[in-house]
């Protein structure tokens, strides 16, 4: 069994973390995650304080075992949000969308482990000299928010330039890409679509159906004009938009023509009004299957992966 310094720091089996997707990592997910070893994370989004403390009691009633929650730093609620985790006593917070060192000092005085998603080398140095537990370095492969590097570019940079375990993250789904990743320096692995097909992922049946049916080149990135790119999938809504983005239509409106649309595609799987957020693997995705299964299943391949590649060497 694949065993790493991040097991040892949060008490988890496997060094596996769930992305903290907004409106789709709720508590049952979470839980289920953490149940079978790895780290199921609460995806607070844009939503408001009351809705997280609610999904965090909600896996505080499914398991004993550590979780934690995503913080989307550009949220309206981001404070209360920031406020809620201390009060509750999450064990893990994980953060996104921008700068959290704000809120470093309570989060560390409260003995929450603080575990930034980084895209840049810069932020790693930041979060590390304000004191993070460790860092996740996510590469523009993964769905939702993205930066500009990629993952198999920004891991080996990130663990170059901090002292602190590195997570891996974007582009992940399978075992093969977990041995990739801990060739690359990281000790760990954060999925998030894969997750989609879990079967305690409750999003709306038409947004399983499309990732379970992805091919190679079913997303695409959108919001890079108002400095929030996007990865989703190719639905009518992304399209639309798009053709907004560089057809002119003003700021404010494109602002207001993707609002609640995160929420739209998870709850009622609107193609035209919806953004259904994936990473580029979502056609690797064949089957749905418990997401303890999930954890155990990339790490037994990955383990074979790296056995297979040491007899190579030998």
């Amino acid at each position: 069994m694949i065993k790493s310094k991040i097991c040892e720091i949060l008490g988890i089996q496997y060094p596996v973390f769930q992305g903290g997707m907004a409106w789709i990592a709720d508590g049952k997910l979470a839980a289920a995650v953490s149940e079978g070893g790895g780290l199921g994370i609460i995806g607070a989004g844009n939503a408001p304080a009351s809705y997280v403390r609610e999904q965090v009691r909600i896996v505080k009633s499914l398991t004993k075992k550590p979780f934690g929650v995503n913080i989307m730093l550009m949220s309206p609620h981001a404070d209360e949000v920031a406020a809620v985790v201390v009060e509750e006593g999450v064990p893990v917070v994980t953060t996104g969308a921008g700068n959290p060192s704000k809120y470093m000092k309570d989060w560390k005085a409260a003995g929450i482990k603080v575990i930034p998603v980084v895209a840049s080398v810069a932020l790693a140095k930041l979060m590390t000299r304000l004191g993070a537990t460790a860092l996740i370095a996510e590469g523009g492969e993964s769905g939702g928010h993205v930066g500009e590097l990629t993952t198999i570019v920004l891991v080996p940079q990130v663990c170059d330039a901090t002292e602190l375990p590195v997570i891996a993250a974007g582009g992940i789904a399978d075992g093969r890409g977990a041995a990739a990743a801990f060739m690359l320096g990281a000790v760990g692995i954060q999925m998030g679509t894969r997750f989609l097909s879990a079967e305690e992922c409750t999003i709306h049946p038409t947004y399983k159906e499309k990732i379970l049916k992805a091919t190679d080149l079913c997303t695409m990135v959108t919001g890079k004009r108002l400095g929030h790119p996007v990865r989703s999938l190719r639905t009518r809504f992304s399209q639309n938009y798009a053709k907004a983005e560089y057809g002119g239509m003003p700021d404010d409106e494109l602002e207001a023509l993707a609002t609640g649309a995160f929420r739209i595609a998870v709850q009622e799987g609107d193609i035209e009004k919806g953004c259904f957020l994936s990473g580029q693997i979502a056609a690797m995705v064949k089957k749905e299957q418990p997401a303890a299964q999930i954890v155990k299943e990339v790490m037994d391949e990955a383990e074979a992966v790296l056995r297979r590649a040491d007899s190579w060497l030998g």
